[in-house]
């Protein structure tokens, strides 16, 4: 006979399970409706211009990440992103060599990847697939690519175990996290502004040491906190000019060896052995 304390063990397992389906397919309808940075395009959605606008906005935002990710280095690497969005980031491995595969919960973003790529005449091979239940093989690429996903995930910890498993011995992982003890988080708190994608039906932050924890399956890491204050296009207004006149210049004065630990996105490079 299964003992009483074990039913209820059971139990419990089998409502978490479908809160987290639940969970998982709000998660999946918010990102069928949210474009990500779609206020700033110019153009048609799903036009070529209208994917340069969103590539010429992210790397003007995040002016750091072709620094710390070399995008030209996996030239012949089989690469797997997941949550590829409009494969914003993937072209750039794409077309400096890389073999690239995207995943992605919401099937709009998948369509708009896929329609990027046949536009900029760019080879790669996208999938619906949910992060956390990877339809891939152990060992399977020399590189998985996770920036800005696992805070947004109904569990993060399953989608970061997912991603060690199907990368190779010898891989590695590229993440990036929100930093939850930050110049932005708190700034967006005192001048009552809401990030962007507040309204998600996840949305965590991490402390350093908590995104490490989250990587303890890795036997390598490298934690770079990265992105710090650029002047906004969307902000307006009496705050959007404190911010960009005033806030963007002073902070930046303080050497940065000072606030690095407080920048917004804290990447990580994490390593298989």
């Amino acid at each position: 006979m299964v003992s009483s304390t074990k039913k209820e063990g059971k139990m419990a397992e089998q409502v978490e399970v479908m809160q987290n389906a639940d969970l998982t397919e709000k998660v999946r309808q918010y990102w069928n409706d949210h474009i990500h940075d779609l206020a700033i395009a110019k153009h048609p959605v799903g036009t070529l211009g209208f994917f340069e606008d969103l590539s010429e906005y992210r790397f003007d935002k995040l002016r750091y990440l072709p620094q710390v990710v070399d995008f030209s280095a996996y030239d012949g690497k089989k690469i797997l992103e997941v949550g590829c969005g409009a494969g914003i980031d993937l072209i750039r491995f794409a077309r400096s060599g890389a073999d690239v595969i995207g995943v992605d919960l919401a099937e709009t973003s998948i369509d708009l990847a896929q329609k990027y790529f046949e536009l900029a005449g760019v080879d790669g091979e996208f999938r619906r697939m949910d992060g956390e239940d990877l339809e891939f093989d152990d060992n399977t690429f020399d590189v998985v690519y996770a920036h800005g996903v696992i805070q947004y995930t109904a569990n993060a910890q399953k989608l970061v175990n997912e991603l060690y498993r199907v990368l190779k011995p010898g891989g590695e992982a590229i993440m990036m996290v929100y930093n939850r003890i930050s110049w932005l988080n708190f700034l967006s708190k005192l001048m009552k502004v809401d990030l962007e994608h507040e309204d998600a039906p996840v949305l965590n932050k991490y402390s350093i040491r908590e995104f490490k924890q989250f990587l303890h399956p890795f036997e390598m890491i490298k934690i770079i906190p990265e992105r710090f204050p650029v002047k906004s296009r969307l902000h307006k207004g009496v705050k959007g000019v404190l911010y960009n006149v005033f806030f963007v210049g002073t902070f930046n004065l303080i050497p940065r060896f000072l606030v690095r630990p407080l920048g917004w996105h804290i990447m990580a490079f994490a390593y298989k052995k």
